[in-house]
């Protein structure tokens, strides 16, 4: 019976492998792009409803945060849609918000629903660091790298049970794998690490996507070095599902030369 299970699983694996327009690469894919972010939509306003959202209108950081955001999300479209991949994006609706939590810690839902946590601005210290911040979280979400740890969840959970039914039978299950391969907030649990190649694509992307947008990629080695001397004081949410160390660092140094050609100083 075992032995039935397990190449019932493998056979759902192989099936359900589709390649990602942004890396290339083959990824298990058993929810939807467009199922997510209809989950997104209310578990993005749930989260903002149980937390304190920062003004953007009277609040320097929160307006930084949605200015920023902005500039990334304009530079990906233009950058897209010249590659005639406008599918890339469908149906995203970007939201950027900085929200009162003394954590260090950001994500990025599909459809680019963006939270920043008050307490990660004291590590980025600089515009340009924050863009690196909301580049990384950006790639992911588009790489669906999210999609990939929920399909990887519900196969290893639940069996291969698509999104609906999962929905259906287990919502609070269903809901808990969502927020966990999302990374958002603390109660839902342990949050799952993004894998070494998940994470070299979203440092990879981060960087260029940040240059396109104006801002100096070169910012993300001493923003790194910073989070890592900030994860040995104390846990830092953040990188409990984005470890930090040297490797990391040499390989952003190794992007470097790619990411600064699509960098365009912003006009003062």
């Amino acid at each position: 019976m075992k032995k039935i299970f397990s190449l019932m699983l493998l056979t759902i694996f192989f099936v359900s492998c589709t390649q990602n327009l942004v890396t290339g690469r083959k990824q298990l894919s058993l929810v939807s792009e467009s199922e997510l972010q209809t989950m997104a939509k209310q578990e993005y306003q749930s989260f903002l409803s149980a937390n304190t959202v920062v003004n953007a209108n009277s609040n320097k950081d929160a307006e930084m945060v949605r200015r920023v955001g902005t500039r990334i999300a304009a530079a990906i479209k233009t950058y897209y849609d010249g590659k005639g991949q406008t599918s890339v994006l469908e149906g995203y609706q970007w939201e950027f918000n900085l929200v009162d939590n003394k954590e260090a810690n950001a994500w990025c839902m599909p459809g680019g629903k963006v939270v920043v946590y008050t307490g990660l601005l004291s590590i980025t210290q600089n515009e340009a660091a924050l863009a690196i911040v909301l580049g990384h979280e950006i790639a992911h979400a588009i790489a669906q790298h999210g999609s990939e740890r929920m399909s990887q969840a519900l196969l290893q959970q639940l069996g291969g049970t698509v999104l609906q039914v999962a929905l259906a039978n287990k919502p609070a299950e269903t809901q808990n794998l969502f927020l966990t391969a999302y990374g958002v907030g603390t109660t839902v649990g342990a949050i799952l690490p993004f894998s070494r190649k998940e994470e070299t694509e979203a440092d990879k992307y981060g960087l260029y996507f940040a240059a396109m947008a104006g801002y100096n990629p070169q910012e993300a080695v001493p923003f790194w070095e910073r989070m890592a001397a900030a994860g040995g004081a104390k846990q830092i949410g953040f990188l409990s599902s984005h470890p930090s160390d040297a490797s990391r660092i040499t390989a952003i140094k190794a992007n470097m030369p790619q990411a600064m050609k699509y960098y365009k100083p912003m006009r003062k």
